[in-house]
């Protein structure tokens, strides 16, 4: 019997984006997968019903259908990352299924000891390892890629000045100040973005090692004398810092955000609250009508006074919160998450079957649950705290 493989309609309030667009399905019919989608699962995307049936998939009215039938679950948002709808897929669920998802095991642990009970193999894509033969299924830097895209744009809108310098009759246009904090893969996209409207780009990282990249890009890399060492983790992000280390940077910060028109904070620690690097007093000293553009929102903020899902002024300076901005364009962001999944179910599936092989690394670090029991030692190490 082939591998059956199951895509519901993302339930997370206001989620656009889809697991598997229709293009997508050559590549699981390939390794012997028969593909059932849930009805107007990827129409929010831009992808029709029709466009899946013409692609070999199976295209079902019934979410308990797809739950019912399927050996392997495929979603963006499972239980964790979707805890309110998504709890009511868990009565869906039988033992022995496989999901693979969004899970925020970091963040919410809890939601993962629940899917243990219900003996499902769940497998986290936000644990995907920073491997170069996992880059094709390296979520977190796929959807990181799309918010700091979209971030300079929201700053943009939100700016009352053109981010281009222009030489006119009327005068000239003085070019718009734009600063980045954190040169991840969201904040390397957001000064190549900013840079490509004609902004003069500053950006900021704990790493030193980034600053090539930095340059290359356009920008201007904002040196401070800190002690930066260790500031890499094991994972390639920026690890947690000391809070004399961020003390200390909001001090020689505050001289370059009080000079920018846009700022747009990036920093973000896995299952971790997330640093403040612009306090209320630094908002103060920023230009009327400046712009903040916080996408860390999701993770308490970089802002102090960032509010998740809300735009606010505060001392005459516009604070944006977006949460889950990568699905603002599904479109893309559906096209790119559909090569991280199905690059890492071609990895599990061999010969036609499951092959869940702890010895290799990419799937050992990202199962969390196996056999009724958490087994990711990250997430029973917060687990341990909780209980």
């Amino acid at each position: 019997m082939p591998i059956v493989v199951g895509i519901p309609k993302e339930s997370y309030p206001g989620e656009r984006r889809v697991a598997i667009i229709p293009s997508g399905i050559a590549a699981l019919q390939k390794i012997g997968v028969e593909v059932l989608v849930e009805a107007k699962a990827g129409e929010s995307a831009g992808y029709p019903d029709n466009d899946y049936s013409e692609k070999g998939a199976q295209v079902v009215s019934s979410r308990a259908e797809i739950f019912s039938t399927a050996d392997v679950i495929l979603q963006l948002r499972g239980y964790g990352a979707n805890p309110e709808m998504g709890k009511a897929d868990l009565e869906l669920m039988k033992e022995g299924q496989i999901l693979i998802a969004g899970l925020e095991p970091l963040s919410e642990p809890d939601k993962i000891e629940e899917l243990a009970k219900l003996k499902v193999t769940a497998f986290a894509m936000e644990l995907m390892p920073r491997l170069t033969r996992a880059q094709s299924m390296d979520v977190l830097s796929s959807m990181a890629n799309i918010s700091g895209y979209k971030s300079v744009l929201l700053a943009a809108d939100a700016l009352p000045k053109m981010f281009p310098m222009s030489m006119t009759a009327a005068g000239t246009i003085i070019a718009a100040k734009v600063f980045i904090m954190g040169a991840g893969v969201a904040g390397l996209q957001a000064i190549a973005t900013a840079h490509r409207l004609g902004a003069v780009v500053h950006a900021y990282d704990v790493r030193p090692v980034v600053k090539e990249q930095v340059l290359s890009l356009g920008a201007k890399f904002v040196d401070v004398e800190l002690d930066t060492v260790g500031a890499e983790g094991a994972t390639g992000y920026a690890k947690e810092m000391g809070q004399d280390f961020y003390r200390r940077q909001r001090e020689v910060m505050s001289k370059v955000i009080a000079e920018s028109d846009v700022v747009i904070t990036t920093a973000a620690i896995p299952g971790k609250k997330a640093p403040i690097l612009i306090t209320e007093d630094m908002v103060k000293g920023m230009r009327p009508r400046s712009v903040i553009v916080d996408l860390a929102a999701e993770h308490g903020g970089n802002c102090e006074l960032t509010q998740p899902r809300q735009t606010i002024e505060q001392h005459g300076v516009t604070i944006i919160g977006p949460v889950n901005l990568a699905s603002t364009v599904p479109y893309h962001a559906s096209q790119m998450y559909n090569k991280n999944i199905t690059s890492f179910l071609e990895l599990l599936v061999r010969e036609g079957k499951m092959d869940i092989n702890l010895e290799d690394e990419i799937i050992r670090e990202t199962l969390v649950t196996q056999n009724g029991e958490v087994v990711n030692p990250k997430v029973k190490e917060l687990m341990a705290v909780l209980n």
